[in-house]
């Protein structure tokens, strides 16, 4: 593939001995310094394949590495995946984002570090207090380029580019790719090679699936039922931040230890979560869909849907938490009679049925159509529509 012995090495101490499908094909390309467009579904070592490459090639030539992630969990993932590999060289790496103090990012960045990884937002804070200079960045990735642009990243993104080095190398890696990618693609990269794993919606390999249809008032109790049964770590993600917080509170009356991981949360306290979630220390991690990419937890032996994702695209993310590396994995998911649609949306995007499960204790219920009257609003308050336009609303 060349990888040189130096890196190998360390691969070998990390038990890294085989390398996945993805890495097999885009690690030897960019390792010829060509742009790589690398579409993988989660779990499947997308992160290693933009690692090795940017590390052998800054370690032969001058420059600076710059790694653009959406969320915070992710870029310090990606920050902790460079650690072992730099470290050799001894290459220096800064992770710069929100809702972390600017004073021990801007130390980081006056170690003249050579791979800086970042949220777009916090890079452009940076640059514009002129912490950070992009004058010297010879390597980019976009790494979980769709999400950022779910998450409304897209102009800031745009405002970094125009600031980078024509002459760059340039690698995108995703789980899909959505045509407004490849425009962006078309645009910032030179003569991309595209590495395809597997199409978009393609689940991961040894992930079972089951679907409850309930009644909403009864997810919960289906919920302790579940939690009773599964004795390892499980993942349940839920649609909104308020709703994380109460199903939080109901899974600690029920005895077990959980933690939950949004965007209401500080920083330090969404470390603690996944920390304590990595370590054992909380059976249970209740999340929106920030975490549906942002999660390396080896081991997770159930994730739960206990509301599906507005988009169906974050189903496949949100599965994607367990069965990583080629390990073996469940994921259940609770549809209302009205959810027809959703799950629809579902199993179109992966081309395969979900598998309607029965319990012994819930009556089975049967998806209703939902009906094509429009939904008055009640009286006293406006359309939907009419109070988005004097509230701003955030996804997660």
């Amino acid at each position: 593939m060349g990888i040189v012995p130096k890196i190998l090495e360390t691969l070998e101490h990390l038990k890294f001995r085989v390398p996945t499908p993805i890495q097999l094909k885009s690690i030897p390309l960019a390792i010829e310094g060509k742009d790589v467009i690398g579409i993988a579904q989660t779990g499947t070592g997308k992160t290693h394949s933009f690692a090795i490459p940017m590390v052998q090639r800054l370690a032969q030539k001058e420059g600076v590495g710059l790694v653009l992630a959406p969320t915070r969990e992710l870029a310090i993932q990606i920050d902790e995946a460079f650690q072992g590999l730099v470290y050799p060289f001894g290459m220096k790496t800064a992770c710069l984002i929100g809702g972390a103090p600017m004073f021990g990012q801007v130390q980081a960045l006056r170690r003249d570090p050579r791979i800086v990884i970042a949220t777009p937002g916090r890079l452009l804070d940076h640059m514009s207090q002129w912490n950070f200079v992009t004058d010297n960045v010879t390597m980019l990735v976009l790494d979980e380029a769709d999400r950022m642009l779910d998450m409304g990243f897209a102009p800031q993104i745009s405002k970094i580019l125009r600031f980078l080095p024509k002459d760059r190398q340039t690698m995108l890696f995703s789980a899909t790719m959505p045509k407004e990618i490849m425009q962006m693609a078309a645009a910032h990269m030179k003569l991309p090679v595209s590495v395809e794993i597997a199409p978009p919606g393609t689940t991961v390999e040894k992930v079972t699936q089951e679907l409850f249809i309930v009644k909403k008032e009864a997810k919960i109790r289906l919920l302790s039922k579940l939690l009773a049964q599964y004795h390892g770590s499980v993942l349940l993600f839920s649609r909104t931040k308020h709703n994380a917080r109460k199903i939080t509170v109901l899974i600690r009356g029920m005895g077990h230890k959980v933690a939950e991981i949004h965007s209401n949360r500080s920083l330090t306290q969404r470390r603690e979560a996944l920390d304590g979630f990595k370590s054992g220390r909380y059976k249970v991690l209740v999340a929106t869909d920030i975490a549906s990419r942002g999660i390396d937890v080896t081991g997770i032996e159930l994730v739960v849907n206990y509301d599906l994702p507005e988009d169906a695209e974050n189903y496949v993310h949100r599965i994607g938490r367990t069965a990583r590396a080629g390990c073996r994995g469940h994921a259940i998911s609770f549809a209302t009679p009205d959810q027809r649609r959703d799950v629809r949306n579902i199993e179109k995007l992966i081309r395969s049925s979900l598998p309607v499960a029965k319990h012994p204790e819930f009556p089975t219920e049967e998806f209703v159509e939902s009906s094509s009257a429009p939904v008055q609003p009640h009286r006293g308050h406006k359309p939907f529509q009419q109070r988005q336009k004097h509230k701003k609303f955030r996804r997660f």
